[in-house]
């Protein structure tokens, strides 16, 4: 049965390495729901978060294959208990709606921020779980948005085995 995986890939920060680890989940027809690199806690080390649904066991074998890659020092597989993980959202909406009260409701019961305001718009920013950013997606369609982009998921880890992060630093 497919789950929803998140894949924390540490690598060097080389030219091309995006492509090869996409290509790994492209040869096995899998489509990723998110994908998200920054620089990790460790000095030279990069961090490819990746979200998808795939099974356990296509997830063991994605992990060996990416593990394969020269530029690859380890790779994680969680499950969405075992990591604390949010995304960010932008929205651009009318200036004029500002003055609409239930607007400014649906932004505060949304513990959305307003961001910017501009004669022509409003920038708004809303941090969160896909659901609620979503949900205020569809709340302020019914008064037009202008614009919208999401991150992808940016994502730490619950307690984890200390050798695990020895194998990565050494």
């Amino acid at each position: 049965m497919k789950e929803e995986f998140t894949l924390s890939v540490f690598t060097e920060n080389s030219i091309g390495m995006l492509t090869r680890i996409t290509n790994v989940f492209t040869r096995r027809h899998i489509n990723l729901d998110s994908l998200t690199v920054s620089e990790s806690e460790i000095k030279q080390v990069f961090k490819y978060t990746v979200v998808f649904k795939s099974t356990q066991e296509q997830v063991d074998k994605l992990i060996g294959q990416l593990e394969r890659l020269v530029e690859v020092f380890k790779v994680f597989a969680h499950k969405n208990s075992d990591i604390i993980y949010q995304e960010l959202a932008l929205y651009k909406v009318k200036t004029n709606l500002l003055s609409n009260t239930q607007v400014e409701q649906i932004i505060r019961a949304n513990q959305a921020r307003i961001l910017s305001v501009d004669k022509d718009f409003i920038a708004i920013e809303k941090t969160g779980y896909i659901e609620e950013i979503e949900n205020l997606f569809t709340q302020l369609s019914s008064y037009g948005v202008l614009e919208f982009t999401r991150s992808g998921r940016v994502a730490i880890t619950k307690p984890m085995n200390y050798e695990e992060l020895y194998l990565i630093k050494n």
